[in-house]
């Protein structure tokens, strides 16, 4: 091939290189990174993703509910040990308050709220009740001889405190006032079924002799009558305390030939020492408001 035959392949194959990268006719490819996902499921995957986030939040406060119940539930269980711890504690101070004759100023303020509580709920009432039915079935088994020597003794103070001569209620207010009233009303049916079983009741007060009469009418107009025999204090016996009094007229009925079937009374001092009888019937008692009673004792 000559010289120019060269020179023109060499310009013919520069053309066609210049004109084949402008055509507009050649494909171009982009690579870009990624995945491709459908309109429905890009719907599904954001479906998914809002009920796990539903879920976590449902777990979350799950959680939280469970925490507070636990909570609340180990608080009630400190406050109920709690509640239990005092009552046990001012049930054994009750105990030595009334064998040793204490009164309420020896009582811290929780055991004060708790007897509260002990007659607002009704457990007093239960108690007395209990108690009643106690004796009562005693008696319907056992008669007294019919030389009436065999006798009741009955504490009576416990009725007395609940007539307005002897105390004034208003300054124990309702719930105390309500519970003395109960008592008798407890005490006054034991009687009434000795009564009418036959039984020879002996009736026994701490209050002083001088007051026999009024303490009589008092008696009668709560409904008591026909008993055998009231004991009162002497002006010498206004000395002793009440173990040692009750304990002496005791001994002196045995001496004049009673024999003492039974001692009821709400108060240790009557149901403790010698010649106490066959059987003690302790009925319940708010021990922590007998202070009460003690104002009208010796009036």
């Amino acid at each position: 091939m000559s010289a120019y035959g060269h020179q023109m392949e060499r310009g013919y194959s520069a053309q066609s290189l210049s004109s084949g990268g402008g055509s507009e006719g050649e494909s171009r490819y982009i690579v870009e990174t990624g995945f491709y996902m459908t309109s429905f499921a890009a719907t599904i995957f954001i479906a998914a993703i809002a009920a796990v986030g539903v879920l976590l939040v449902t777990l979350l406060v799950t959680l939280t509910v469970m925490l507070q119940s636990c909570q609340s539930k180990s608080a009630g269980i400190i406050e109920t040990q709690k509640l239990d711890y005092d009552y046990n504690t001012c049930n054994t101070l009750a105990l030595h308050a009334e064998l040793n004759n204490f009164k309420a100023s020896h009582f811290p303020m929780s055991c004060r709220a708790l007897i509260f509580q002990y007659i607002e709920e009704g457990q007093y009432a239960r108690d007395l009740n209990s108690t009643m039915l106690v004796v009562e079935n005693h008696f319907k088994s056992v008669n007294p001889l019919d030389d009436r020597l065999d006798v009741v003794l009955m504490d009576i103070d416990d009725v007395l405190s609940s007539n307005p001569q002897y105390a004034n209620l208003s300054l124990l207010g309702n719930c105390i006032g309500d519970a003395k009233h109960l008592k008798h009303a407890t005490i006054l049916r034991i009687y009434m079924n000795l009564h009418a079983r036959g039984w020879p009741i002996i009736l026994l007060s701490r209050k002083p002799e001088r007051q026999r009469n009024i303490t009589i009418e008092c008696l009668v107009s709560a409904g008591y009558g026909d008993w055998s025999l009231l004991i009162m204090r002497s002006e010498e016996e206004l000395h002793m305390d009440a173990y040692e009094y009750f304990s002496r007229r005791r001994a002196a009925l045995t001496k004049e030939g009673f024999h003492i079937a039974a001692t009821i009374s709400s108060h240790y001092d009557a149901l403790t020492g010698p010649n106490s009888g066959k059987l003690i019937f302790k009925l319940p008692n708010p021990i922590h408001y007998d202070f009460w009673e003690s104002k009208w004792e010796h009036r």
